[in-house]
């Protein structure tokens, strides 16, 4: 049974959920948050490594098959948004350090897949997430966009490997260094 982790990634707080899949079945494991906000604001590099060492618990306590995260867009205030895709950078260089498959879903197909609608609230997504997940009550707003990335993935991930495959999607080496840096 493939055991996926969805990251809804954050300098202050990082959201995280797992969720076992057996066809169309989705069974709920586990989901939290990672926080910094106990360190100093201005100490990026020791709030990086929590991140790091947060995910890397959830990979050793839950042991997860894949991964799928969110990809973030830039916003009204360009400093916020550099310091966002630092965490962003930092979570996803760890889950790959830890051999874990790497898939990237925008927060409109994350919504799109999980509410129905991509411009779903906070509060749809968590409602939905619960629903769909048979939970008890509501997951926070961090944990609950992490669990509908994993459930995107659990939805998506199948169909979009086989059109990979079946057309040319992989990433083109088109503008990019063919042969390494040039000087």
């Amino acid at each position: 049974m493939p055991r996926i982790l969805g990251i809804d990634p954050g300098l202050q707080t990082t959201g995280f959920g797992v969720i076992d899949v057996a066809g169309h079945q989705l069974t709920y494991v586990a989901s939290g948050t990672i926080t910094t906000t106990h360190l100093d604001r201005g100490d990026l590099p020791a709030r990086l490594k929590v991140l790091y060492d947060g995910i890397c618990e959830v990979r050793k306590r839950y042991e997860p098959d894949s991964a799928a995260i969110e990809i973030v867009f830039v916003n009204a205030n360009p400093q916020a948004t550099l310091l966002l895709g630092q965490a962003r950078g930092a979570c996803l260089t760890t889950l790959v350090s830890l051999g874990l498959p790497v898939a990237e879903y925008t927060a409109l197909q994350m919504k799109q897949a999980v509410a129905g609608y991509g411009k779903a609230g906070k509060a749809e997504v968590q409602e939905m997430v619960r629903r769909l997940l048979q939970l008890p009550g509501l997951p926070g707003k961090d944990a609950a966009d992490a669990l509908g990335l994993a459930i995107t993935h659990a939805h998506a991930g199948a169909s979009m490997a086989r059109i990979a495959q079946a057309t040319s999607t992989a990433r083109r080496t088109t503008g990019m260094y063919r042969g390494g840096r040039t000087h």
